[in-house]
């Protein structure tokens, strides 16, 4: 199909400013151009649309009804084309602040606590996005991003600054009914439950291995491709999750999920999480506020912040 014929952008978006200004100088003057030059584009555009788009009286232009709908429905288009923008380009619009986070930790543990960094930086919008793989991390736009394992080494314009942020602490979790139902005591006592697979830094086999156990057979097996959904599926006593302090800590908090292997032996711990800053960072900008903030926030839940390289 051929492309409707459209009339002149220029000339659109003259009409556009001096109808949202009320103004023909407003207008220009927003447009850099001069009023001259405005009124020049929209007698282009009406010569076009073959109808008046304004009344022009001593000096004054006020809207007609052909150009009032006119100017609604041209408002509603930028609109559109804005959001468009934003969707691909969103560093392409002032003031707002991209962050890219794996899914598990932008709905468990960042999104909760975004409310505080915004009441704090109240000119600050945040558009925040999740992404799953490492080819999505390299191939999107954003500001800062926290990654879930150490994201391929960027090169040329498009490098972006990495640096381990968060040691993650990993033990089996389960709900208090389950435990007690299985009377869970040793990681030995795993071979009566049912484990729950999510994708993490370390295997259920990796597991067993380093607490002694890797002989052990599970009576059922349960895979899930999202911490999110393996967490409550364990709350809802389906099994037993190998999972993160960091994503389950509301559970653990409400008594929801419990520890039944509480010592530290039964620990491990691993760098997961990463930060990630887009070529473009710069330090007093919202990215730095954002950075800033997350640490502080990272601190007040007692998590163990990765200072050194890995």
């Amino acid at each position: 199909m051929d492309r409707p014929r459209l009339p002149p952008l220029k000339a659109l978006l003259a009409f556009e400013a001096a109808s949202r200004h009320g103004s023909f100088s407003q207008g220009a003057e927003e447009l850099g151009v001069t009023p001259s030059a405005v009124s020049h584009q929209i007698q282009q555009l009406e010569e076009f649309l073959g109808v008046p788009l304004f009344q022009r009286h001593a000096g004054r232009a006020m809207l007609t009804a052909a150009g009032s709908t006119y100017a609604r429905e041209i408002e509603h288009a930028m609109a559109v084309i804005a959001e468009a923008t934003t969707l691909v380009a969103p560093q392409s619009q002032s003031g707002h602040l991209v962050i890219a986070a794996s899914p598990s930790f932008a709905a468990k543990w960042l999104q909760p606590r975004l409310p505080d960094f915004l009441r704090a930086n109240p000119n600050v919008r945040v558009r925040l996005s999740t992404m799953t793989t490492h080819n999505e991390f390299q191939n999107s736009r954003f500001d800062i991003a926290i990654t879930y394992g150490a994201p391929p080494a960027s090169q040329g314009a498009n490098q972006r600054h990495v640096e381990p942020l968060l040691v993650e602490r990993l033990r089996p979790l389960c709900s208090p009914g389950l435990a007690a139902a299985l009377d869970l005591k040793t990681p030995k006592d795993l071979a009566r439950a049912t484990l729950i697979h999510s994708v993490n830094a370390l295997t259920w086999v990796d597991y067993l291995r380093r607490v002694g156990a890797s002989e052990l057979r599970p009576s059922h097996e349960l895979w899930l491709d999202r911490s999110t959904m393996a967490i409550d599926a364990a709350v809802d006593g389906l099994g037993v999750v190998l999972e993160s302090e960091i994503l389950a800590a509301g559970e653990l908090r409400d008594g929801r999920l419990v520890a039944p292997f509480g010592e530290d032996a039964h620990t491990v711990e691993t760098t997961s999480y990463f930060l990630v800053r887009s070529s473009g960072y710069r330090s007093g900008t919202r990215i730095a506020a954002f950075e800033k903030w997350l640490r502080v926030a990272i601190a007040t839940a007692n998590l163990t912040i990765k200072t050194s390289s890995p």
